[in-house]
C-alpha cells in the first residue's frame, strides 16, 4: 500500500532564504518524489520530511514523500531502481535495505551497487553490544568470558531473522570466539523488551534506542560498534578500543537515485541535501533523536555501501543466515 504526501508548501509563498549553491547545469523539471521504504514516523521517514522543505525552496520544484513499506525496503528499491534515471526520484535508503537484504535474500530484486546512483549519507546512529543488568560483565573482556563459561547457553535478541541486530551479533560472535543462541523478535523493540526482562540476556542493539535503559541502569552499554564514541553516551568505549576494530555495526539513512543518472543532477541533489542537513532545524531535531549527521559524497557512499555488503555476505556466509 502506498501512501503520497505532498508537502503543502507554494513556491512562491517561501519566505525562508534559500539554500545557497554553486551554480550547475541541472534543474528539476517536475516535482522530486523522495521514496522512503517504510511506514511514516521512523528515522527514514523523519529525514526525508526534514529535508523536503528546504529542497523544495532551492530546487524550485515541489517534492513530495512517498512512503512504499514492505521486505525490509526492498519493495520501495525495486521501484526507485526501475524509474527513470533523471533525477526526479531518489531512494532514502536504510542501510539493511542497500547492505543486508542483499546479503540475506536469495532475490532481493535489485542490486546496490549496480541498480543506483550514490548521492550522500545522511545520518548514522551506531549499534551497541549491550547486557542484561545482572549479567556479570561490564567490559568486552568480561563479557567474552561470560559467554565462554556459558557455553552457549546465553542467548541473545534481534528484530529478526536477517536483521542489523542479528548480524552485528554474529560478527561480534565470530570475532571473539564466542556462541550464543539467537531469539529473533517481530522488530526492534520487542527485541529491546526482551533484553529488559532479561528473557536474554545479550545483544548488539541501536544505540538510540537502548539509550535511556543504559542511563536508567536496566541494560549495561558495553561496547559502541563503530570507531567513535557515541556522543549521547560518552563513557562508554568502543569495539576498537577493546581491541575488535573489526566488529562494526550501525544503522545510517542515505539517499540514492536510480542507476545512470547524469552526473549533473547527482551533483546538485548532493550539494542540495548536504546544505539541508546543515541546517540548525535539521540538526537539532536529528541529534536530539540520538542521530549523528553524516553528509558524505556520492562516491563515499558508494565505498560504504561496497565495504558493508561485503562485511555481511561473509557473516551471512559463516553464520549460515538465509531468507527465501
Amino acid at each position: 500500500m502506498n501512501r503520497r504526501s505532498a508537502l503543502i508548501l507554494p513556491i512562491a509563498a517561501l519566505a525562508q532564504p534559500r539554500i545557497a549553491h554553486a551554480q550547475t547545469a541541472w534543474a528539476p523539471t517536475r516535482p522530486v518524489v523522495l521514496v522512503v521504504p517504510f511506514a511514516p514516523g521512523g528515522p527514514n521517514d523523519l529525514v526525508a520530511r526534514l529535508v523536503a522543505p528546504h529542497l523544495q525552496a532551492t530546487l524550485g520544484q515541489n517534492v513530495v514523500v512517498e512512503n512504499r513499506p514492505g521486505a525490509t525496503g526492498a519493495i520501495a528499491a525495486r521501484h526507485v531502481a526501475a524509474q527513470p534515471a533523471d533525477g526526479h526520484t531518489l531512494i532514502v535508503a536504510a542501510s539493511g535495505t542497500m547492505t543486508i537484504n542483499p546479503a540475506v535474500m536469495r532475490q532481493p530484486g535489485y542490486d546496490p551497487e549496480k541498480d543506483f546512483a550514490p548521492v550522500s549519507l545522511a545520518m548514522t546512529v551506531p549499534n551497541m553490544l549491550v547486557v542484561h543488568k545482572d549479567v556479570p560483565a561490564r567490559t568486552v573482556a568480561e563479557t567474552i568470558d561470560w559467554l565462554k563459561r556459558e557455553n552457549g547457553r546465553a542467548s541473545y535478541s534481534s528484530g529478526g531473522v536477517g536483521s542489523t541486530e542479528q548480524l552485528g551479533m554474529e560478527l561480534f560472535l565470530n570475532a571473539t570466539g564466542t556462541q550464543a543462541t539467537h531469539v529473533p523478535f517481530p522488530g526492534g523493540a520487542p527485541a529491546v523488551t526482551a533484553m529488559i526482562q532479561g528473557t536474554v540476556q545479550c545483544s548488539i542493539l541501536n544505540a538510540a534506542t537502548v539509550r535511556p535503559h543504559v542511563a536508567s541502569g536496566a541494560l549495561r552499554g558495553i561496547a559502541i560498534a563503530m570507531p567513535r564514541r557515541f556522543d549521547p553516551l560518552p563513557d562508554v568505549p568502543t569495539m576498537a578500543e577493546a581491541g575488535y576494530p573489526q566488529v562494526v555495526s550501525a544503522s545510517w539513512s542515505a539517499f540514492l537515485a536510480p542507476a545512470n543518472t547524469p552526473a549533473p543532477a547527482i551533483a546538485r541533489l548532493h550539494e542540495t541535501i548536504a546544505a539541508a542537513l546543515r541546517l540548525p532545524e535539521v540538526t537539532q531535531r536529528l541529534t536530539a533523536a540520538g542521530f549523528t549527521i553524516d553528509a558524505s559524497t556520492p562516491a563515499e557512499l558508494g565505498q560504504t555501501i561496497s565495504t558493508e555488503l561485503a562485511r555481511w555476505r561473509q557473516v551471512v556466509r559463516d553464520a549460515g543466515i538465509q531468507l527465501n
